[in-house]
């Protein structure tokens, strides 16, 4: 059905009259006629009747024009949905409980009057084709794992260092400690189920082990954090490893410890992805604001893999 002989239909239905909603749509009151001729044939029915007054709807007209009111709105929604600017920026950010959901928290909190949608990707390769498609505005990465460049046409900056800390049960050795180095860490059994093989904290945390000595253990399911909580909460011999900004909540008798490592910090590099030609005029506040609230890159008492990309 032609929208155009819908919106003819609507205006002339408000107005009454075929020449004042000629007049509103800029149109000749002969292409109103065709139009209202051609929207008949098509439904098979008479949607007006002439009178001295003007034009009154039929019973049938009467039927058609919510449904036609309607019809115009779904149109408007759908165009709107991808107009840049009127639509929400579209943000991955991986997971709902990491630093990169902080700050997009940040981000609202700064900026209400944007819309956003949040979504969650999982690899590095999905989120870079859902930037290329248009699907999603821009994506937060560790920029970029060994042999994987970025597309020429995917821009990026570094927006967030995020220390690790080790997390602990109350009765594992190192339970007590105010910190503790990397050199300490040797012999401790590191359990982090949720390292996949090929993916960006997968080749983060491969460097990590063999540039300091400790191993890390990623046998097992990954049954998600609150699993992971409780077995290093019960299980002396264990602990993990947990971004700074990582926002998770525990029962009381669980007892966790949160400890810096040091000696030196590794710390997470957190990148912002987009696509060269984005227009989103929210994408440009999204970069502006990270640039202002970001600290500084590669302190020094840091670690970061030397393939990360140190803007």
């Amino acid at each position: 059905m032609d929208l155009d002989t819908v919106r003819t239909f609507v205006a002339a239905a408000e107005a009454g009259q075929f020449q004042e909603a000629a007049a509103e749509l800029a149109v000749t009151q002969q292409a109103v006629s065709k139009r209202i001729a051609a929207l008949e044939r098509n439904l098979g029915v008479r949607l007006f009747t002439r009178t001295a007054r003007g034009a009154e709807l039929t019973i049938d007209g009467q039927a058609f024009l919510p449904h036609a009111r309607e019809l115009l709105s779904v149109a408007e929604r759908a165009v709107a949905s991808v107009r840049t600017g009127r639509r929400p920026l579209r943000v991955d950010v991986i997971a709902s409980r990491g630093a990169a959901t902080g700050l997009m928290r940040g981000f609202h909190r700064a900026h209400p009057e944007i819309e956003l949608d949040v979504v969650m990707l999982f690899d590095i390769e999905t989120a870079i084709a859902a930037i290329r498609s248009g699907a999603i505005d821009a994506s937060f990465r560790a920029v970029a794992a060994p042999g994987r460049p970025l597309p020429e046409d995917i821009e990026s900056i570094r927006v967030l260092d995020e220390p690790l800390q080790l997390l602990t049960g109350p009765a594992h050795a190192l339970a007590g400690a105010r910190s503790v180095t990397v050199a300490q860490l040797a012999g401790h059994r590191i359990w982090m189920p949720g390292i996949v093989p090929g993916t960006e904290w997968a080749a983060y945390y491969d460097d990590l082990v063999a540039e300091f000595g400790f191993t890390i253990e990623a046998t097992g399911p990954n049954f998600g954090s609150d699993a992971l909580l409780d077995t290093v909460a019960d299980t002396p011999a264990l602990a993990t490893f947990m971004g700074e900004h990582t926002r998770l909540v525990w029962p009381a008798d669980h007892g966790l410890r949160r400890i810096p490592v040091t000696d030196p910090t590794p710390v997470y590099p957190h990148s912002l992805l987009w696509h060269r030609d984005n227009p989103h005029p929210a994408l440009a506040a999204l970069r502006a604001h990270l640039a202002a609230t970001a600290t500084g890159h590669d302190a020094a008492g840091t670690w970061a893999p030397s393939w990360v990309i140190p803007r």
